[in-house]
């Protein structure tokens, strides 16, 4: 165990494997309304409020951090979130209201070096300390594998729920869910219950290893079933469908026929900022952002028992309007203390904002491909996933530059991986750019993934989002000279935990795969030194022919855009 980690895990009372709360936890709560047990009051007859606020994707971003807004057709960057900031919010939000429920919907424990340094422990009196009602574990709960994932929502004093997680007891067979289905919130014998769902697709997405040991079925089939035992066992008034699906794949359920009787989709994983509620054929579908930048409030209004109204607000959460609530800042700070020295030491420069918005290309995996390539001059094509996390960084410090962190390093790429070569055939290649801009830009909601389009250096691509599948690629060039089918090409990227040595960022069948020496950080963390301070600008490697090339969502088909 090493020196930091170790000191953590005393001043948070952590050793033994019994996750104690910091002692300051109890700061976040001292001159609230206890939630002792209440008068029983009849809510059936009459009018009702209530109020649904919404976290998700925070991805450990326990600080204030630049956002990236889309205004009149450029970026503009503001300060928005973090957790004691968000304290405060709540606490002005919540004391307005005789009845508000507080839920995430997932990605609390993947996206910085305080949580890799503390796997996820340092999250969890944070969270506890802002008094969440409801949890849905997220795509990337299972960074850590099962077992710590277990622990650490175990850990936190909410419930979760999700109907989609069971055990693997082996060779195929289902066990128990992993987490209750469901939970019902009773408001005076109003009920309200909310349902969760996590993408199916994680062994697919994630690193292969981070969740052995579960099986993830698709929403539609057990949903009907659960909206019948709510609506019919529960009595209750109204149906929550918390997700972490993506935007396009939550639009997708609520057209299915499978959700009658549900009432909202309150999405998550796709970073989406849905402002105004998007309807479709049986429910409203809302995402609220990412980082802890945005609070998605939904109000809800019920007469003699049924609902009869609802409302739904995007809350940008500005630092500087809602000031940091003491209590949690403190506990943030004694939790960062161990780590403090590492996550705020300057690692190099950008002379640009980086960025991880659009979906075609962005600074920051120009930068990480930059770097693969100057490390790599003998390979023909360099790769990086088209990964959504990590907020924007765009502020200078003294020196005019922006100055990049070993903290924002791990904000960009929270799993240093091994760096990996290997060969394949223009064919491979060609297949396999097909299959990838099908995951991001596929007709059928259903068929999408929920990241962007792949990013690489080494290779120029022009290619029609909207072609059928299979003839989305118009041309393809490596090295300045057309794909040559036959050809081998030599690529890098990094290997996923879990992955056969026959495969590369998703490409099957490489030949000749070998892991280098270094890992990704090491090959970040040299460039600064030698290259800094860098200019990461966009390339156009990749060149979209039928839409912007500043798209910033690939959600169609709805009145929708992201802003």
């Amino acid at each position: 165990m090493n020196n930091e980690r170790r000191e953590f895990l005393k001043k948070a009372g952590l050793f033994g494997g019994a996750l104690a709360l910091n002692p300051l936890t109890s700061l976040a709560t001292q001159g609230s309304e206890t939630k002792g047990p209440q008068p029983a009051v009849d809510r059936t007859k009459g009018d009702l409020e209530v109020t649904i606020l919404q976290t998700t994707d925070v991805h450990c971003q326990i600080h204030p951090h630049d956002e990236l807004f889309w205004e009149d057709g450029k970026s503009v960057f503001r300060q928005t979130g973090g957790y004691a900031h968000l304290a405060t919010y709540l606490k002005q939000e919540r004391a307005k209201h005789e009845h508000s429920f507080l839920i995430d919907t997932g990605d609390m424990f993947q996206g910085s070096e305080l949580s890799v340094k503390t796997t996820g422990e340092a999250m969890v009196p944070i969270l506890n300390a802002l008094d969440y009602d409801l949890y849905l574990p997220g795509n990337w709960e299972v960074v850590y594998y099962k077992k710590m994932m277990q622990h650490l929502l175990g850990s936190l004093h909410a419930p979760k729920v999700c109907a989609n997680m069971y055990h693997d007891l082996g060779d195929g067979k289902r066990g128990e869910l992993v987490f209750p289905a469901y939970h019902v919130w009773n408001v005076g014998g109003v009920k309200i219950g909310f349902l969760g769902y996590t993408d199916h697709l994680v062994p697919v997405r994630q690193s292969p290893n981070y969740s052995k040991g579960i099986i993830y079925t698709k929403p539609e089939e057990n949903l009907a079933h659960y909206i019948d035992v709510l609506r019919n066992q529960e009595k209750c008034a109204a149906v929550m469908v918390i997700a972490h699906l993506g935007l396009s794949q939550q639009i997708n359920l609520a057209n299915l026929p499978e959700a009658e009787g549900v009432d909202y989709v309150l999405g998550g994983d796709t970073h989406e900022r849905v402002r105004v509620p998007i309807q479709c054929k049986y429910a409203k579908v809302v995402e609220p952002g990412a980082f802890g930048s945005f609070v998605g409030k939904l109000t809800l209004k019920f007469r003699d028992g049924k609902l009869v109204h609802d409302l739904y607000d995007l809350v940008e959460l500005e630092a500087a309007k809602y000031p940091a609530d003491a209590a949690v800042a403190a506990l943030v700070k004694a939790n960062e203390a161990p780590f403090a020295a590492s996550i705020n030491e300057v690692i190099g420069y950008s002379k640009v904002a980086l960025y991880r918005y659009f979906v075609i290309e962005n600074t920051i995996d120009t930068m990480i491909t930059d770097a693969l390539r100057w490390r790599m001059p003998d390979v023909d094509l360099v790769l990086s996933n088209g990964f959504r996390f990590c907020p924007p960084r765009s502020t200078p410090d003294h020196t005019g530059n922006i100055p990049i962190t070993s903290g924002y390093l791990f904000d960009m790429l929270p799993v240093d991986s091994p760096v990996r070569v290997a060969e394949a055939t223009g064919a491979q290649i060609l297949a396999w750019l097909e299959k990838e801009l099908h995951n991001v830009f596929a007709e059928k909601a259903s068929e999408r993934f929920g990241g962007w389009v792949i990013k690489f250096n080494g290779m120029n691509v022009e290619f029609k989002a909207f072609a059928p599948k299979g003839q989305r690629v118009q041309k393809v060039t490596i090295g300045k000279k057309p794909l040559d089918p036959a050809r081998v090409y030599r690529m890098s990227a990094c290997e996923r935990d879990g992955d056969p040595m026959d495969m590369l960022c998703r490409i099957k069948g490489v030949k000749n795969a070998s892991n280098k020496p270094f890992s990704l950080h090491d090959v970040m963390r040299d460039y600064f030194k030698a290259k800094g301070p860098v200019s990461p600008k966009v390339r156009g490697n990749a060149k979209v022919l039928d839409a912007p090339q500043t798209l910033l969502t690939q959600v169609t088909g709805v009145p929708y855009e992201f802003r």
